[in-house]
């Protein structure tokens, strides 16, 4: 490990000794590089989960503290994915003119995040309207990006945006460029360079992700979502046998999990590309330290080819915290990332 990498260590703390003895079987590496598209600086990430992508504020938990920065930054948190639902709060015709209010408590939280060192993704959540009219919204998909571009185009070069969370419904594998190239043109008009997410069919599936062809934006970061698996990962799994697992770990979840790297690493050994995970979890309901093994296992392993992840969720869902109690034990500080951040 050259002396630069080290470097990167230290100021970032990206690695500690206790968290590289839970990560199981696998060593973080060096994060990817991308012989094609762009990929993000985020090192260890969290999601500001229901806090604003709920209808409104406050209804899925409580709001969004501007001390929540900090405590995100004492467990060493370097990066952030902040769902918002903008479809909530703008007006259904053309331009689709984005509540003043609801853009400035979004650069509030970005701006607050980036003064502190810390990465954000400013990601479109629960946009429930395409799902199920994806043509009829695509318009006013574009028209918010629109704003949202011209609103954020000022911002550092480490905030990011992320067009729609989880394509799924009837908006799937065959009109999702009809459905987002518009957007992303939008965004292009005000951030030629910005690099944008973009998810793949099937709720940001990895088989959606690699079964998708990505336009040759250069600046274009491909993502999916790992919660597997979903009786795991979820509070239930009704079409799983058991519809429920309280335990996760045994040789044959690290043999699956070695499997989906190598799924992983030949997707990007073809494309040229590095994705990110833009959400890991495991349900709340299941024991701490079960959660924890998860948590700590599953990002060192994608570490281990390069590609960073972000944890689902803070503190209102897949809580990493509670109010009431603190920092789930074990989990943030078990959590891994790359050696190194992205160029």
């Amino acid at each position: 490990m050259g002396p630069r990498i080290l470097a990167g260590l230290a100021l970032a703390g990206l690695v500690c000794a206790s968290a590289a003895q839970a990560a199981g079987p696998f060593t973080p590496a060096p994060a990817a590089v991308p012989a094609k598209g762009a990929t993000l600086r985020l090192g260890k990430c969290v999601n500001i989960s229901n806090m604003l992508e709920a209808p409104q504020e406050g209804q899925w938990g409580r709001g969004f503290r501007d001390s929540d920065i900090v405590n995100l930054k004492s467990k060493g948190f370097t990066g952030i994915r902040l769902p918002a639902r903008f479809s909530t709060h703008a007006r259904l015709t053309a331009p689709y003119a984005i509540d003043p209010a609801f853009m400035k408590r979004v650069r509030h939280i970005t701006d607050l995040a980036t003064a502190n060192g810390m990465s954000v993704i400013v990601d479109m959540h629960h946009y429930e309207e395409l799902f199920t009219d994806p043509a009829g919204h695509t318009a006013r998909l574009a028209g918010m990006w629109r704003q949202i571009g011209v609103a954020f185009k000022d911002a550092p070069a480490t905030v990011y945006f992320e067009l729609i969370n989880e394509p799924h419904d009837r908006f799937d594998g065959s009109n999702l460029w009809a459905v987002q190239g518009p957007a992303l043109a939008a965004v292009r008009e005000s951030n030629p360079t910005r690099p944008v997410v973009i998810d793949g069919p099937g709720w940001a599936s990895l088989d959606g992700m690699i079964t998708t062809s990505f336009p040759d934006d250069p600046y274009i970061v491909p993502t999916f979502h790992w919660y597997d698996p979903a009786n795991f990962g979820f509070d239930k799994a009704p079409w799983m046998n058991p519809p429920v697992r309280e335990t996760w770990g045994n040789a044959a979840d690290i043999a699956e999990l070695r499997g989906v790297l190598g799924k992983v690493q030949a997707w990007m050994k073809r494309t040229g590309r590095v994705p990110f995970v833009g959400e890991l979890g495991a349900n709340e309901a299941r024991a701490v330290a079960q959660r924890a093994n998860f948590y700590s296992v599953n990002t060192a392993a994608f570490a281990s080819i390069g590609v960073q992840s972000c944890a689902w969720g803070y503190t209102n869902t897949h809580q990493l915290y509670r109010d009431g109690s603190g920092w789930e034990p074990g989990i943030a500080d078990g959590m891994m990332t790359t050696t190194t951040l992205p160029e």
